[in-house]
């Protein structure tokens, strides 16, 4: 971690400071207080640090549709697949075109930390932090995020209120049963005029083991999605469909798929030249998406919002 992080980490701190509690390090369990930023025994011995924040429910409590154990296998597969690489560059490129200026990033699930090490990497001045409910999923992200700061929070309470320029929820708010809760936490952890950058699986006719396998809770349609960024408080700026020129290839594998038991390696594990294919066809919409190309149907959606500056009467 670098001290760049302390106005963030901070942020936490006062929080639980607000609230007379403590937030606790996971990986030695000292407490810190506000004004400590960071756990100097963990950055000593390199362990799996990362901070919890005041009343986190056990995982296990929280119906979050997701299982932990899957972690280590996403953390294999997500390299490897034509749909998470080709996912980053959609992502890449909506923060660009929307937020070039922002200089901190709240990831919310950000599970492995496959999306977050992208946005590092990509933008090496934004202050990033991770946030995960799952302790698994961050000790597998630290392997990733060298000196970026990982929190073990509830989406639906995310108590950084104002802190963030940008918030990024990536395939996390269909695994929420009352994703309007967590809709309205991340409003709060803007500061005003922030922005909000989620990505859902889209059309409930493509339904299928997948989604099942993955504890999905539904696949949204967009009307669906736009109507609860609403309810929430978000204005919206730019919403669009991706996974479109393949949907058909898709629609195909989901219907052929349903005939055997689910594999989650089978499904990614594509052979390589066809995997490169994929990526240059998701390659083509990403051109097309950077000039402001809204397209109707596809296998996900994105949505790109904002906390207005004036809050709504």
């Amino acid at each position: 971690m670098e001290t760049r992080y302390r106005r963030i980490l901070d942020a936490v701190l006062a929080s639980a400071n607000r609230a007379r509690r403590f937030v606790s390090c996971v990986g030695c369990g000292s407490q810190l207080r506000r004004g400590e930023w960071a756990c100097i025994r963990c950055l000593e011995t390199a362990c799996n640090d990362y901070l919890r924040t005041p009343d986190v429910p056990e995982a296990s409590t929280v119906r979050t549709g997701y299982d932990p154990s899957l972690f280590e296998r996403m953390a294999a597969i997500e390299p490897t697949s034509f749909w998470f690489r080709g996912r980053n560059k959609v992502i890449l490129s909506a923060l660009d075109r929307w937020f070039p200026d922002a200089r901190s990033f709240l990831e919310v699930g950000c599970g492995t930390g496959y999306v977050l090490s992208a946005i590092v990497g990509a933008r090496r001045n934004l202050e990033a932090v991770g946030a995960e409910l799952f302790p698994e999923g961050l000790r597998v992200a630290r392997r990733r995020l060298k000196g970026v700061p990982l929190v073990q929070m509830d989406a639906r309470s995310l108590n950084v209120d104002g802190a963030f320029d940008v918030v990024g929820a990536f395939d996390v708010l269909e695994h929420i049963d009352h994703d309007e809760d967590a809709l309205r936490s991340m409003l709060k952890a803007l500061r005003p005029g922030g922005g909000l950058v989620a990505t859902v699986p889209q059309h409930r006719w493509l339904w299928s083991q997948a989604d099942e396998f993955a504890g999905h809770a539904r696949r949204y349609k967009r009307r669906e999605l736009t109507r609860r960024m609403l309810g929430a408080g978000f204005e919206l700026l730019w919403t669009t469909s991706f996974v479109t020129l393949l949907l058909p290839v898709v629609t195909t594998s989901r219907l052929v798929a349903s005939q055997h038991s689910y594999s989650l390696e089978r499904e990614f594990g594509l052979p390589r030249q066809i995997d490169w294919l994929c990526e240059r066809t998701l390659d083509l919409e990403r051109a097309a998406l950077s000039r402001g190309v809204s397209v109707p149907v596809g296998g996900s959606l994105l949505v790109v919002a904002q906390r207005p500056h004036v809050a709504a009467e």
